[in-house]
C-alpha cells in the first residue's frame, strides 16, 4: 500500500507568500537606497540643506524702521520662528503640549496633525493613502505628505516632465516622492520642528504675488506675522492649498468656507474650544489688502532710483551728451560705493549679489512720514492748482505745444509714438509701420491717468498720448543739510503712468535758482557784502568772441541808475545784478568751477549767461548744493542708503557721505541772511503769508526759465532743505501765465514744510536757528521793509487775479547774446 502524503501547505508556497509580502518593502527600501545615492537624479547636499536657497525679496527700510518697498522675483521675506509669537502671550495657543503662535497652530492642525510625533514621514498617513487613495480611488483623503515633505518639495522642486507618456510621468512622480522622503528625513535631522514650521511658512505661496508669511501678512492684512489673530492665520493657512481658488480677494465666499474648515480642524486638534470655534467662525473676513507692486506704494520713484543705482553698469560715453557729464559719471561710479554695488561686490561663493533673489535688507535715509508729506504736497499742488490751470489754458487756446512749428509738433508726437509700449509690442509682433499708424488712429477702450483718478475711456492711442502730454509733472527732494541724508524723494506724479524720474534722472534749465551761487562767488571771491551798493542799470559784457551780451529783465521794471544793495538784487531776482557780478568776476570759467564745488555736478557752459541759469541740472543736485549754506559752508554729498545687511542680518556694507569745505562759515551765513531776505521781501514772500512762516528762520530762492517752461523753488531751513521743480514732459508744454516758480513750485515746498513743522516729532522745529559764527556782523541794508510793502501789494493784486509784473522769467540763450 502506497504511503499517504502528509497534508499541509507546500513550504515553497509559503516562501513565495513571504517573498510577495515583503517584496514591496524590499523594493521600496532598495529604491530609497538608490535614490539616496543619486541614481535617479541629484539629491540636495547637507550644505544645501543647512543653507537652503530660495528667492528672497530684498527689503527696503526707511530710517524709522518701516518697509517702504522691495525688489523681488517672488515677493518673499524671511521670518524667524520666534518672530511669529504675538506680543501678548495670552494669544498663544497650546497644541500637543507646546505653546505655539496662531499661524503655526492653524498650519499643524490643517496640514499635519501628527507633526510633533513623526520624523518627516507619517506612516499612518501613507497607509491611509495606500488603502483609500490608491486602492479605493478615494482622493478626498488627501496625499499624506507631511509639512516636512511639503517643505522639501518647496525648497527643491520636482522635475517636471511634459509631453511624455504616462509611464514616464508616473516613474518621475515616484522618484520625486522618494527624493522628498529622503530630503524630509535629512531636514528633520538638521532642523528642529520649530525651524521646519517657520521654513515652511516662509517658502509657500499665498497668492496676490505674496510668498512667505511675512509678505502674506503685509499683503492681505497690512500686519506683521506676530500681529495675526486666529481667524487671519486660518485664512492664510487655508489659501495655501489653492491660492487663486481660495483667494479672499477674488473668491471671498470660498475663502470664508476654507477658513472655517481650518478652524474646525483646529478645534478637532484641540487648538480651539467649541466656544472659541463658534465665535470665530461667525466672523467675516476683514482684509486690509495692500498688494505689493513696483508701480504702487510709498516712494515708488525713490525705489526705482535705488534699484538703478545699485544695479548700474559702468557708464559708457554714448549715454551722455557731453564729455563733462560722462567724466562726472565715471568719477561717481568709481568713488561712490553704492553705484553698481551689486556688480562691485561678491558673495562668499564668488558670485555677484542679486538684488531680486538674495534677501538683502537695505536701510535708507528716507523718513516714511516726511515721504508721505512730500507725496501729498506734490499731489495737492498738481491736482488742485497746476493741472486745472493747464486744462483751462488748453480749453481756451486749443493749443498744447507752444512756440513750435508744425514740423516740430509732429516730431514730438512721432517720437512719443515710437517710445510707447503699444508701438514696441506691435513691432515685436511683426506689424508694418502702416498697420501701426492705422492702429494708433483707431479708437479703443483704455485707462488714462487724471489727477482725479484713473479713468476708463474710449479714445485713439494717439489721443491718449496727447492727453498724457498735457499732464503737468513735478519733482521734489528734501534732505538734512548736516548729514546729507535724503528724507523725502518724489520723481513725478504717478510712477505707473510716468516712469521718467525728474528728481534725479531728468535735467532742466535751473533759471534763477543758480543766482545764490553767483552771489556767493561775489561774497567769497570778490569781497563784496550784502549791502554793497550797485546801480540799477542795464549791464553789457564784452564776450570772448567779441560780441556784447546784455541780459533782459523779466518784466518792465525801472532801471534808472538808483543804487540798491546787492541783497536787494537777489531778493527781487534782478538779472542785471547777476550780470554785474559776472562782469566784476571777468572769468566765467572760474564762476562755473566755483558752482561745481558747491555741489552742482552737471555741465555749466562757462559763458556770462550762466548767471541766469541757462545750464541744466536736477532737483537732486540743486537741493544738495543749497544745503551747503545751511551746513556752515561744508558741502556733504547727498546720501540715501546707510547700510546693507544680508539675509542673516549681517552688515555687509555701510556708507558715509564724503564732504568738503566749499566756502567759509561766514560766507555761508552771509548767504543765509540774503536768502532769508528773498522770503522776507522778495520773490518768495508767499512762503510767509500763505504758510504762516513769519516766526520761522528760513530762506529760499525761486527760479523760472523762459516762457515758464520750468518752475523752481528751494527752501533752506536750519535742519531741512527742500526743493521742487514743476514743468511739462516736453518743454513746449507749459503754462503761459502764472507759471513762475513762486506761484507753482514754492507751494509744494511750503505745504511740505508746514506739515513737518506741525508734526513736531520729526526733529525739525519752528524754533530752529541757523548757526551764527562768532563775531559775525549783522547786515541791515535798509531795503527789506520797503520790499515787504511792495510784496504785499503784489500779493494783494495776485489775490484779485491780477499780476503786477511777471517775476524772474529769464530769456532763452538765443535771446541772451546780441550786439
Amino acid at each position: 500500500m502506497a504511503q499517504r502524503r502528509k497534508k499541509g501547505v507546500d513550504p515553497k508556497i509559503i516562501r513565495w507568500i513571504w517573498v510577495v509580502a515583503f517584496a514591496p518593502f524590499a523594493l521600496v527600501f532598495t529604491l530609497l537606497i538608490l535614490t539616496a545615492c543619486g541614481i535617479f537624479g541629484r539629491m540636495p547636499s547637507f550644505e544645501e540643506l543647512e543653507n537652503p536657497r530660495s528667492n528672497l525679496a530684498t527689503e527696503i527700510y526707511s530710517e524709522d524702521g518701516k518697509i517702504i518697498g522691495s525688489f523681488f522675483v517672488q515677493n518673499r521675506s524671511y521670518v524667524q520662528y520666534a518672530d511669529l509669537f504675538p506680543l501678548d502671550p495670552a494669544q498663544n495657543i497650546r497644541l500637543d503640549g507646546h505653546e505655539v503662535p496662531p499661524i503655526v497652530a492653524a498650519l499643524i492642525a490643517t496640514e499635519d496633525v501628527r507633526f510633533r510625533s513623526h520624523s518627516g514621514i507619517d506612516i499612518p498617513s501613507l497607509a491611509r493613502v495606500a488603502v483609500k487613495t490608491v486602492g479605493m480611488l478615494n482622493t478626498s483623503q488627501g496625499g499624506g505628505s507631511t509639512i516636512t515633505q511639503q517643505l522639501a518639495k518647496n525648497l527643491f522642486p520636482r522635475d517636471t516632465v511634459r509631453n511624455r507618456g504616462k509611464i514616464v510621468r508616473t516613474a518621475k512622480l515616484v522618484s520625486s516622492k522618494f527624493k522628498e522622503w529622503i530630503t524630509a528625513l535629512k531636514l528633520e535631522y538638521n532642523y528642529t520642528k520649530e525651524e521646519i514650521a517657520a521654513m515652511y511658512l516662509n517658502t509657500v505661496e499665498y497668492g496676490s504675488n505674496a510668498f512667505g508669511i511675512k509678505s502674506a501678512a503685509h499683503t492681505f492684512f497690512n500686519k506683521e506675522p506676530h500681529e495675526l489673530n486666529v481667524q487671519e492665520a486660518a485664512v492664510l493657512v487655508g489659501v495655501v492649498n489653492a491660492p487663486t481658488f481660495y483667494s479672499p480677494v477674488r473668491n471671498p465666499q470660498r475663502s470664508l468656507a476654507r477658513r472655517n474648515l481650518v478652524l474646525s480642524r483646529m478645534k478637532a486638534a484641540g487648538a480651539l474650544s467649541r466656544r472659541q470655534y463658534d465665535s470665530i467662525a461667525a466672523l467675516p473676513i476683514v482684509l486690509n489688502f495692500k498688494p505689493i507692486s513696483h508701480n504702487e506704494g510709498t516712494a515708488t520713484y525713490f525705489r526705482e532710483m535705488l534699484r538703478l543705482v545699485m544695479t548700474a553698469q559702468r557708464p559708457r560715453r554714448n549715454q551722455f551728451y557731453n564729455a563733462w557729464d560722462y567724466e562726472q559719471a565715471i568719477k561717481e561710479y568709481d568713488e561712490n560705493p553704492l553705484y553698481g554695488w551689486c556688480h562691485k561686490n561678491r558673495k562668499a561663493d564668488g558670485t555677484p549679489y542679486n538684488i531680486y533673489r538674495d534677501g538683502l535688507k537695505i536701510y535708507t535715509t528716507i523718513n516714511s512720514t516726511m515721504q508721505r508729506y512730500a507725496e501729498q504736497a506734490v499731489q495737492k499742488q498738481l491736482a488742485e492748482v497746476i493741472q486745472p490751470q493747464m486744462d483751462d489754458q488748453y480749453r481756451r487756446t486749443k493749443q498744447l505745444f507752444f512756440e513750435t512749428t508744425r514740423a516740430e509738433r509732429e516730431q514730438i508726437m512721432a517720437r512719443a509714438v515710437r517710445y510707447s509700449d503699444r508701438y514696441r509690442e506691435m513691432r515685436h509682433a511683426g506689424f508694418s509701420e502702416r498697420d501701426i499708424e492705422a492702429a494708433f488712429d483707431k479708437p479703443c477702450s483704455m485707462k488714462v491717468f487724471t489727477y482725479k483718478g484713473e479713468r476708463d475711456t474710449l479714445m485713439t492711442p494717439r489721443d491718449s498720448i496727447r492727453h498724457h502730454k498735457r499732464i503737468m509733472r513735478a519733482a521734489f527732494l528734501a534732505l538734512d543739510p548736516r548729514t546729507g541724508f535724503v528724507k523725502a524723494y518724489v520723481g513725478g506724479p504717478n510712477f505707473r503712468y510716468f516712469k521718467y524720474d525728474m528728481a534725479k534722472q531728468g535735467k532742466r534749465q535751473i533759471g534763477s535758482t543758480i543766482k545764490p551761487f553767483i552771489y556767493t562767488f561775489a561774497i567769497d571771491h570778490l569781497g563784496l557784502s550784502p549791502c554793497t551798493p550797485v546801480p540799477n542799470l542795464p549791464v553789457t559784457i564784452e564776450t570772448a568772441n567779441g560780441t556784447a551780451w546784455s541780459p533782459k529783465e523779466a518784466g518792465k521794471v525801472p532801471q534808472e541808475g538808483e543804487l540798491h544793495p546787492l541783497s536787494w538784487g537777489l531778493a527781487l531776482s534782478r538779472n542785471n545784478y547777476s550780470a554785474w557780478i559776472m562782469k566784476q568776476a571777468k572769468e566765467p570759467a572760474a564762476v562755473a568751477n566755483f558752482i561745481h564745488n558747491m555741489g552742482i555736478r552737471s555741465y555749466i557752459d562757462p559763458v556770462p549767461a550762466l548767471c541766469l541759469g541757462t545750464s541744466e541740472s536736477n532737483v537732486f543736485e540743486v537741493v544738495s548744493a543749497f544745503s551747503t549754506f545751511a551746513n556752515q559752508g561744508v558741502h556733504t554729498d547727498a546720501i540715501f542708503v546707510t547700510r546693507i545687511e544680508d539675509r542673516q542680518g549681517n552688515v555687509i556694507a555701510s556708507f558715509i557721505p564724503p564732504s568738503q569745505d566749499a566756502v567759509s562759515e561766514r560766507t555761508a551765513y552771509t548767504m543765509l541772511s540774503m536768502l532769508q531776505g528773498v522770503v522776507k521781501g522778495g520773490t518768495a514772500g508767499r512762503l510767509k503769508w500763505q504758510f504762516g512762516f513769519d516766526d520761522v528762520e528760513i530762506g529760499g530762492k525761486t527760479g523760472t526759465s523762459n516762457k515758464n517752461r520750468d518752475a523752481w523753488f528751494v527752501g533752506v531751513a536750519p535742519r531741512l532743505v527742500a526743493g521742487a521743480w514743476v514743468g511739462g514732459e516736453d518743454q513746449a508744454v507749459h503754462l503761459v501765465a502764472r507759471g513762475e516758480g513762486s506761484v507753482v513750485a514754492l507751494p509744494i515746498v511750503g505745504e511740505f514744510l508746514k506739515s513737518v513743522y506741525d508734526n513736531g516729532t520729526l526733529g525739525v522745529s519752528r524754533i530752529d536757528k541757523f548757526v551764527r559764527p562768532a563775531s559775525m556782523p549783522r547786515y541791515d541794508c535798509g531795503w527789506v521793509k520797503e520790499a515787504e510793502e511792495e510784496q504785499k501789494l503784489r500779493e494783494a493784486l495776485e489775490a484779485e487775479g491780477e499780476v503786477l509784473f511777471p517775476q524772474e522769467q529769464e530769456p532763452t540763450e538765443d535771446e541772451l547774446f546780441f550786439d
